[in-house]
């Protein structure tokens, strides 16, 4: 597969090329270019002469569009499925259900983006002012930077793109190096719709080299990236030495509260939905389970019986409910973060075993809140700390002595005790009586501390994408 520059499919100009494989079988796919850091100046240039051309377009125009790039999408909807499974290593039903989300967002951007007007601001609302209408207008920012980590890199390039092209942007989309081929098709489809030339680009390869370009040319205005705390704070840096504007979403070891008058059946059902999903691989996944110790003896063996149930396997199986990481070295990782957390008291009573980049779904019972897990270590993966609490006093305390603050839920029957704990955990979104993995494309996201800066969403990301200009009427009356 190849990369779009200036509308057209491009190869690196060196030819190098990087090898994208199936993680759950270890085969070669397909192979991207490894761009060099000329591409990448190629590809700013010329993002910043289409941007031009591309803001002129009206928003009704700029709408059809992408509506038409919907339609791209649902006649291909199948082998960007299949190619996404493959790829990622995520069941094909969770594959399909991603690519189904296309559609909604992008429809959701596209109302929205209609309905962006300005504001007036009267004459007289203050002293010396009776003579002076002010109006504002939203602008676009220019070009921006769209960085896409792995885990959700359908969904995520919903979020950024279809916003950054309908407030008149250049996007230039850099996918995750692990599986860009989904990615590289859509980019496609938007040039197939009638995107401008050089409005929407997918550059590829290593996000220590293609990303840095490209994140530090000082004509590339916006950033906005999803991924781990350690990059998007390298990012920030990078973003800064030429003052470009940037949005962060970044890690989180989001707390599952269930207090002592809570709900363990489904706090357990929710479980599922809320940390094997993705095979765990998901930023505002429930990472710390913070169970009243009155309970936490039946939700850890309910917890148990219920996972036991779920069919890990081949990610091409329509049967399969959880597949593998993204890689091997991800499920390595994994296992020495389970490792460690048992060497600091937790007790392994359900899984705790990899095979290649398969890690068995596991259950660690008895985690004291002095381990790394109950506090700052994120295990991306389909693992569930349980950390016994007494008081919700005590549940809270543990909750927000994380760096993270992303999400958070809290299991009670008491309306009261939701809203308190609602207001009292430092995190960017709260679920009550359900899993912290809760996102809707229309609602903002985002987190606190080092879970990131701004939100996305249809309320909120054209906040992110668009500059605002005042226009004075001065002594128009």
């Amino acid at each position: 597969m190849k990369m779009i520059i200036d509308g057209k499919a491009v190869d690196a100009s060196d030819g190098a090329v990087i090898e994208v494989t199936n993680p759950a079988n270890g085969k070669v796919i397909d192979t991207v270019p490894a761009a060099t850091e000329g591409d990448v100046a190629r590809a700013v240039e010329k993002a910043k002469q289409g941007q031009k051309k591309w803001a002129l377009v009206p928003v009704h125009e700029k709408g059809d569009i992408l509506l038409k790039f919907v339609d791209l999408v649902e006649e291909n909807k199948e082998k960007l499925a299949r190619t996404l499974s493959q790829e990622t290593g995520k069941p094909i039903t969770e594959a399909r259900g991603e690519i189904a989300n296309i559609p909604i967002s992008f429809k959701g951007f596209v109302e929205k983006a209609k309905h962006l007007y300005g504001e007036v601001i009267p004459q007289g609302q203050e002293k010396n002012q009776e003579h002076h209408i002010l109006l504002t207008v939203r602008e676009p920012i220019g070009v921006v930077a769209c960085v896409i980590p792995f885990n959700f890199p359908c969904d995520l390039f919903d979020q950024k793109v279809a916003p950054t092209l309908l407030a008149g942007n250049a996007a230039i989309v850099k996918p995750s190096t692990d599986n860009p081929l989904t990615l590289c098709m859509l980019t496609d489809l938007l040039v197939k719709a009638g995107v401008t030339d050089g409005a929407i680009e997918i550059v590829t390869g290593r996000g220590s080299q293609v990303g840095s370009w490209l994140c530090k040319n000082p004509d590339v205005h916006a950033i906005t990236l999803t991924g781990s705390t350690e990059v998007g704070i390298q990012t920030y840096r990078n973003a800064a030495d030429h003052l470009a504007h940037i949005a962060l979403e970044l890690g989180g070891n989001d707390a599952f509260i269930v207090n002592k008058d809570g709900d363990v059946d489904l706090a357990v059902e929710e479980l599922i939905w809320g940390r094997m999903y993705n095979t765990g691989q998901v930023c505002c996944a429930s990472k710390r389970f913070l169970v009243h110790n009155s309970l936490k003896e039946s939700f850890t063996a309910k917890a148990v019986e219920r996972i036991k149930k779920i069919k890990q396997g081949d990610p091409a199986d329509e049967s399969t409910q959880l597949g593998c990481l993204i890689s091997e070295k991800a499920a390595i990782e994994v296992e020495k973060q389970v490792n460690l957390t048992v060497q600091q008291g937790g007790k392994i009573i359900l899984g705790g075993k990899r095979n290649g980049a398969f890690y068995e779904p596991t259950v660690i019972a008895d985690v004291p809140r002095t381990a790394d897990v109950a506090k700052d270590m994120e295990i991306f993966g389909p693992v569930v700390p349980v950390i016994g609490f007494d008081t919700l006093e005590e549940a809270i305390e543990i909750a927000n002595a994380s760096k993270f603050g992303l999400c958070g839920c809290i299991f009670t029957a008491d309306v009261k005790t939701a809203w308190k704990t609602a207001a009292r955990l430092e995190c960017g979104g709260v679920v009550i009586n359900g899993a912290s993995f809760f996102r809707s494309f229309e609602m903002p996201f985002g987190g606190y501390k080092y879970s990131g800066i701004g939100t996305e969403g249809v309320l909120s990301t054209f906040d992110e994408v668009t500059r605002t200009k005042t226009i004075v009427l001065k002594n128009i009356i």
